[in-house]
């Protein structure tokens, strides 16, 4: 939990209540239904939480943003930033059923009201976001090909409406057809060794109506 203060110094004491249960939530339920790794339980903040915050150093999504969170698995990135960003809508899908039990009731135990959950593909879903947010579920032309026409026409922020992808590693070759992307790495914004490949991705995507 000092992790995160030491990065977002400014939490209300609400939010750092709900950043505190995080912990006892993901290790009572990881225990009926594995959805964290047991090496990664033990840094949850580190692993989990600080990274899916990660995006929130790139951008400080305005009030009354939507946010779609596309294979949210144990709910990462969206449940972190939507304690951040309280003001704004997030919807967590995920194709794997006992990975939205876990979140539901993470959400419950929060009392976090800007969270819907949807237990379906990405390619189902029928609305338009602000930004999509996802941590590596796949490569990007899947990835981009998945999210078609779920992009928001109104633009709102200067970082131009699209994907916020959380990524490991040498991306050269998967992103090398991407003329409009940009890449930030979070040892810029984290000095803990394990961000040292890890960072987040912009595409900007069209609105197609």
């Amino acid at each position: 939990m000092n992790l995160i203060l030491k990065y977002f110094p400014n939490l209300s004491e609400d939010q750092i209540h709900k950043f505190k249960q995080l912990e006892f939530l993901y290790k009572d339920w990881n225990l009926k239904i594995n959805v964290v790794s047991r090496k990664d339980i033990d840094e949850l903040y580190l692993r989990h939480v600080l990274h899916s915050l990660g995006i929130a150093k790139i951008i400080e999504f305005k009030e009354g943003s939507k946010i779609l969170d596309v294979g949210t698995g144990g709910g990462f990135p969206g449940i972190p930033l939507a304690i951040l960003f309280p003001e704004c809508s997030f919807h967590l899908v995920d194709s794997i059923a006992k990975k939205l039990k876990v979140v539901d009731e993470v959400v419950l135990g929060l009392g976090l009201k800007n969270v819907k959950t949807t237990h379906s593909r990405v390619e189902a879903i029928n609305d338009t976001y602000d930004f999509i947010v996802s941590r590596a579920v796949a490569a990007m032309p899947t990835f981009v090909h998945w999210v078609k026409g779920k992009i928001a026409k109104q633009q709102n922020h200067e970082l131009k409406n699209g994907i916020l992808y959380l990524k490991g590693g040498d991306l050269n070759e998967e992103l090398k057809d991407y003329r409009t992307i940009t890449i930030y790495k979070l040892t810029n914004y984290f000095s803990e060794d394990f961000f040292e490949t890890k960072k987040v991705v912009h595409l900007p995507l069209k609105y197609r109506g």
